[in-house]
Formats: C-alpha cells, sequence, structure tokens
C-alpha cells in the first residue's frame, strides 16, 4: 500500500489524541449540536455561523490533529494541515462577506445533507459499535467527520458552489475515505461516497446555466 505507518500506529495516534483533548472533544460535539439547532431555528444566521463554525473545526483539525500528532507518524500531515488552514480561511472569507445558502436546497440534496450531517455527529459512535475500541478510535472534531460534516453542508447549498470552497473537501473525501479500504475504517465509505456525490454536483452545475444549477 506504501502508507508510511502501520495501522497500530494510525489508531495510536487517535488514543493520543483523545487522551488530551477529551474535554474538548466532547465541547466540540456539543456546540455542533447547538450550532446546527441554532441556525435551523434562525435561517437570517445561518449564512455567517455555519461559515465561521466550519472555519473554527478545518482550523482546530489542522493544528490540533495534524500539526500536533497526525505527523508524529506520517510527514504528509503537514501538508495536510496546510490543506485544512486554507479550507479555515476560505470559510472565514465567506463568513466576512460572501453568503452561503446551507440547507436552502429544496428536494433530495437538503436531505441527503441532513442525512450527512447527523451520519458525522453519529461517526464516533458508530465507529465503536462497528468495532473501534475507545479511545483508538476516530472521535467527532477529527477530519473524517469534521468533512462528512462539510460536505453534507455543501450538498445542501442551493445556490452554484464556489469551486475554490468544495476542492479541499472533495479532495479529502478521497484521501479519508481511502482509510476505507486500506485501515479498516467501515465508516469512511460514507466519506469516500460524499466526496464522489459533491464532485458529481459541482460538475453537474458547471454543465449547466447558473440559473437551472439548484
Amino acid at each position: 500500500m506504501g502508507l508510511p505507518f502501520t495501522s497500530d500506529q494510525f489508531f495510536g495516534v487517535f488514543a493520543s489524541y483523545n487522551r488530551v483533548f477529551v474535554v474538548v472533544v466532547v465541547a466540540l460535539w456539543l456546540a455542533s449540536i447547538g450550532t446546527l439547532a441554532f441556525v435551523l431555528r434562525d435561517p437570517a444566521h445561518r449564512s455567517r455561523t455555519l461559515s465561521l463554525f466550519l472555519g473554527v473545526l478545518w482550523v482546530w483539525n489542522a493544528v490540533a490533529y495534524h500539526a500536533l500528532f497526525f505527523t508524529r507518524i506520517n510527514p504528509a500531515a503537514w501538508l495536510f494541515a496546510a490543506l485544512f488552514v486554507v479550507q479555515a480561511v476560505l470559510f472565514f472569507r465567506v463568513a466576512a462577506g460572501r453568503h452561503i445558502e446551507y440547507f436552502s436546497s429544496a428536494g433530495w440534496r437538503r436531505g441527503v445533507g441532513l442525512v450527512l450531517v447527523a451520519y458525522a455527529l453519529a461517526y464516533p459512535f458508530l465507529a465503536i459499535a462497528l468495532g473501534h475500541s475507545y479511545p483508538e478510535t476516530p472521535t467527532f472534531g477529527v477530519p473524517c467527520p469534521t468533512a462528512i460534516l462539510t460536505i453534507g453542508m455543501l450538498v445542501s447549498v442551493r445556490d452554484r458552489l464556489p469551486l475554490v470552497l468544495a476542492t479541499i473537501p472533495i479532495l479529502w473525501g478521497f484521501i479519508g475515505g481511502s482509510a476505507a479500504l486500506f485501515l479498516s475504517v467501515p465508516t469512511d465509505y460514507v466519506l469516500l461516497g460524499a466526496g464522489v456525490l459533491l464532485t458529481l454536483i459541482v460538475i453537474w452545475q458547471r454543465m449547466r446555466p447558473a440559473s437551472a444549477a439548484r
């Protein structure tokens, strides 16, 4: 496979991360539920609040997971950390200016987006149910559930998605989703599928007139 680390080392990173940040992990999960409940009831503040929220999650992943822990077993994690910082900056820029209508699409895309968001929140419990023992399990706030959550929100956007905003989540859909195949993380099959779905939506939107890309 050519991976620079073993399966035991990979899951050992999660164990170290969870032991250090157990309080933060719980706080991020609760804050995520609270933020989503707030914006679903208050559409006027949805765009800015969710963009800021996603920016915080991506920069947290860059520093607390990739830079502090994953770099210990994979030098490429420095590149991943940089990509996650870039994605965080993109969301912060959206929060400061551009309006993104999350959960505004009619029909199946809104439904799929909500399902992916719910799946991301349930991710750590599903990982444990499928055989990963705590603390050697990915919890909420690490890259793969964060990417699933992000893709769910982007899928649910009614208007044409900015390509620059979708590129890194799609890329991580394939990089992180490979864990399902190479490292026996079955919960990441959904990430892989979500990356494919967002790719198809972006391509479809660019093949159709802007007024029809809804």
